[in-house]
């Protein structure tokens, strides 16, 4: 039976461990298989400062959005209840009697849901204002605090994210199927990972196998091309994420991520230290921001997660609570590995393709069979995640550049320009290189660092600006940041201006 709330079916709703359990899922995904990579290249010692300021910067930003989005609620709360005092007003001083009065009152509450069935005098009170209950989206919020400048260079910044994040997925799912169908032992050279085209320039002259003449870099083509035209349709349809995937792809997630540790702890108990890492090495930072900060974004699907969650006022805590667990997670899987190999792939996965283990017995059937389950893995993921993300970045470029007020007036040609303005440019890139660590490099550096770090900074300063002037300095925000410093947002602005700059010095010099 559905839960009624005043005679109406009430949202759906969570508890806090499946709160932190979604947004645990939400932030490790992708990103964390680059990571033993760029730990081995930038230095184990380096990699672990990084990684653990990342994070609290990361977590910092992530109150900004909460408390941006409780004013962007506040904002909604208080036009509301002027809408209605206007109405009562208006109402009052009719000629009709108390019950046109209460009619009027009534469909009022009706178009704008339950914070109007509240009494007004109730609603006068200051927790009333700030909530996390109507779910706004980054754009909302966008368009609510910022000028059309600034909407515009917050659907850029997405929008280059999500093409960012299409090449990633592309290139990570026909690099898998590409490493799993060819010979092992023409792998590609470590040393050409970071930067492109010198993976290209690697699997061109070697064979994908040594009976044929196809080369790895055609085999991966080949399958980019049948993945983009499989799963790219795709974004012509309004395909929703549903609980069941959710769940199959979560069951998946962890338990990849729980083999892969356990059996590089395997390999460091039994054999012990393969790996021998550097301790610093400047030259890996351009990489080991880009996957740090890749690996630490959930901000533009937060506010999806926080809606739903039942007892809002613990949302801080639940937060803080998986960022560090996350970010000891990520730290024990990349630890083990650098340790564990002597060679880390730029995708974690393929370093557990079974090169040379042979079928005895059932026990090394098994661990043949978690080894290509491991290296297979991105591609059952990936491939369920592609097409919910070409529709969100369709329906983006659709809002920066149609006015969706009158979509239907836009011809059916100009309409279906905008999934193939999706689908291409992802493809284009993957097409001329497979280097997932110069992916994800740009991605996370650069539109990364804007969503990140430099968004939430402008959302919240607005933000404040503006419940400033409406509801006065007398009503607290109880969802306000911890770092609620106007220092904060000025140190966290200037860390990535020169995160950003030292970055792209060293990735181009």
């Amino acid at each position: 039976m559905p839960r009624l709330v005043n005679g109406r079916e009430a949202a759906p709703t969570y508890s806090n461990l499946v709160g932190f359990i979604f947004i645990f899922n939400l932030i490790v995904g992708t990103g964390a298989l680059t990571l033993p990579g760029v730990f081995a290249r930038a230095g184990w010692m380096l990699s672990l400062i990084v990684i653990v300021l990342l994070a609290i910067i990361s977590y910092m930003t992530v109150t900004f959005i909460i408390e941006a989005m409780a004013c962007a609620n506040a904002i909604r709360n208080w036009q509301t209840l002027q809408a209605l005092r206007q109405s009562r007003s208006s109402a009052e001083n009719s000629e009709n009697d108390d019950n046109a009065d209460d009619v009027s009152l009534a469909s009022g509450a009706e178009q704008v849901g339950d914070f109007e069935r509240v009494p007004l005098t109730i609603q006068n009170r200051e927790f009333h204002y700030y909530q996390l209950s109507h779910k706004f989206e980054l754009g909302e919020m966008a368009t609510l605090f910022f000028n059309e400048f600034g909407r515009v260079m917050f659907y850029l910044c997405l929008i280059v994210y999500l093409y960012g994040d299409l090449s990633i997925y592309s290139a990570a799912v026909a690099r898998s199927l590409r490493d799993v169908v060819c010979d092992q032992t023409n792998g590609t050279d470590a040393n050409n990972l970071m930067y492109w085209p010198g993976d290209f320039e690697n699997n061109t002259s070697r064979a994908c196998w040594k009976e044929h003449t196809i080369s790895r870099l055609n085999m991966y083509r080949v399958l980019l091309i049948g993945f983009t035209l499989i799963f790219g349709p795709f974004v012509y349809f309004n395909v929703q994420k549903t609980k069941y995937l959710q769940m199959l792809t979560a069951a998946f997630r962890w338990m990849a991520f729980t083999l892969m540790i356990c059996i590089s702890l395997k390999l460091l108990i039994s054999r012990g230290a393969k790996g021998h890492p550097e301790t610093f090495n400047v030259y890996g930072i351009p990489s080991l921001f880009g996957a740090c900060v890749y690996s630490f974004m959930c901000h533009h699907s937060l506010p999806s997660l926080l809606a739903p969650l039942r007892h809002k006022s613990m949302v801080s805590k639940i937060l803080s609570f998986d960022y560090i667990i996350i970010c000891a997670f990520y730290i024990l899987l990349a630890m083990t590995g650098i340790f564990a190999f002597e060679r880390i792939e730029d995708l974690y996965t393929l370093d557990f393709l079974p090169y040379d283990v042979a079928y005895v017995d059932f026990w090394s059937g098994l661990l043949i069979c978690i080894d290509y389950f491991l290296a297979l893995f991105p591609i059952f993921t990936l491939s369920t995640s592609f097409p919910i993300v070409a529709i969100t970045l369709k329906n983006n470029l659709q809002s920066l550049f149609l006015d969706m007020s009158q979509y239907e007036s836009y011809s059916v040609v100009l309409r279906l320009c905008f999934p193939l303005l999706a689908i291409i440019p992802p493809f284009c890139i993957t097409y001329f290189t497979e280097s997932l660590s110069s992916l994800v490099a740009f991605t996370g550096t650069y539109a990364g660092t804007g969503i990140q770090y430099i968004i939430p900074v402008f959302l919240v300063y607005f933000a404040r600006r503006t419940c400033s002037e409406l509801l006065g300095s007398g009503v607290v925000n109880r969802f306000q940041s911890p770092f609620k410093s106007s220092a904060w947002l000025v140190f966290v602005f200037i860390w990535s201006i020169l995160c950003v700059c030292l970055v792209s010095i060293n990735l181009f010099s």
